[in-house]
């Protein structure tokens, strides 16, 4: 019940919020411009993290004043709050880069710092289950280190996937489901409400942030959204010693993290900065291909509930490889579908590469001039 009441909470917050953040953002001329790389034509509000953060605060404090978290150990509550509060703080960084546009240094010096503050009340990654190696426990300088990139990490990989309509938003309230059902499974019931609540926020956000988008999320929004995920993966499922159980958060959310891993690579051995903007992640590839910007974010839905339903099966859920059927099926024919549309849809000049060579593309351009989100770090 709890569960249930996080989710409908936060999401009750967010579609309540978020038009009244709209305006605000409006008035006051916190937009996102146009220019020559970003794909929407008209300026767009970015402040939608807000709403999403309230309501996931709105959801867990409810959870809290009606005694949900109560039985929990010391250590469990340090964990707890870690994840909680290393969430508002990461989402303080993004809204003030949102708002006063930070530098990437300045920005990646405070994320590790708060990072580093969750790692001292116990947000650690301190072991690996392997088969047949058993357990295997990490010095602390390891501990830290592993602990660090994945929660700097994961924030900054949803904040690459923030390129399109929906896409960051779609692609976190998958994530944040199968960790609710993977932290149920575990029996690790304070990180399962942070994920119910989190799952709300994300889907409900959709309503307002799905092509065509009427809002961005923002910097905020999207480091809220990553750290809370690697959070939720470290006290509700890296910390349960068990085989593999530290392998299903990197499973969860692979897609992120090798979009990510990929681009950056790619940059690095081409002599750039790993933060120079470019049009090389997967929904960028997908847009190239001639998909349109529904078929791209869809199929990359596909993709991280396919790999969300095999950790379900890592898992050791009963019904896991029934999911993971459903979840190929489902990949299969949205690969299909896209199929079908990029070699039946006829190319104009420019090639797949001009977002007007489909009638989807141009008519979302030309009845919501801005159908596609902006794309801050890649």
């Amino acid at each position: 019940m709890p569960y249930l009441v996080a989710f409908l909470a936060a999401a009750c917050v967010v579609l309540w919020a978020t038009p009244t953040v709209k305006a605000v953002g409006l008035r006051s001329g916190r937009v996102d411009l146009p220019d020559e790389r970003k794909i929407h034509s008209k300026p767009m509000v970015r402040l939608g993290g807000v709403s999403i953060f309230a309501g996931n605060l709105v959801a867990l404090l409810l959870l809290w004043g009606s005694g949900s978290f109560g039985g929990l150990r010391p250590e469990q509550e340090y964990e707890l709050w870690g994840v909680t509060i290393g969430g508002v703080l990461f989402f303080l960084i993004g809204l003030a880069d949102d708002l006063f546009k930070l530098s990437a240094t300045v920005k990646l010096l405070l994320q590790f710092v708060v990072a580093a503050a969750a790692w001292g009340v116990g947000v650690r990654i301190e072991f690996v289950g392997l088969p047949i190696l058993g357990l295997w426990q990490f010095p602390v300088v390891l501990s830290l280190v592993v602990t660090l990139l994945w929660l700097v990490g994961m924030a900054n990989a949803i904040n690459f996937m923030d390129g399109l309509d929906g896409l960051a938003a779609g692609v976190s309230g998958i994530a944040a489901v199968v960790m609710l059902v993977v932290t149920l499974l575990l029996d690790r019931p304070a990180a399962a409400m942070i994920a119910a609540a989190l799952a709300g926020g994300s889907l409900g956000f959709l309503r307002y942030n799905f092509n065509p988008a009427q809002i961005f999320m923002g910097d905020g929004g999207a480091y809220f959204l990553g750290f809370t995920l690697a959070g939720i993966g470290v006290i509700g499922v890296a910390k349960v010693a068990a085989t593999l159980a530290v392998i299903l958060p990197f499973c969860i959310l692979a897609v992120p993290i090798l979009d990510m891993s990929t681009v950056i690579l790619e940059r690095l051995s081409l002599g750039q900065s790993p933060f120079q903007p470019d049009k090389r992640h997967l929904h960028h590839r997908l847009l190239k291909a001639g998909l349109s910007q529904r078929l791209s974010v869809m199929f990359i839905y596909a993709l991280t509930l396919w790999v969300g339903s095999l950790a379900l099966v890592l898992a050791g859920l009963p019904s896991g490889g029934t999911y993971l059927l459903g979840a190929t099926l489902i990949l299969a024919v949205i690969g299909f579908g896209a199929r079908r549309y990029r070699f039946h849809v006829p190319e104009k000049p420019g090639g797949p590469q001009d977002l007007s060579a489909t009638p989807h593309i141009q008519e979302t351009t030309l009845r919501n001039p801005a159908p596609q989100h902006r794309d801050p770090h890649s």
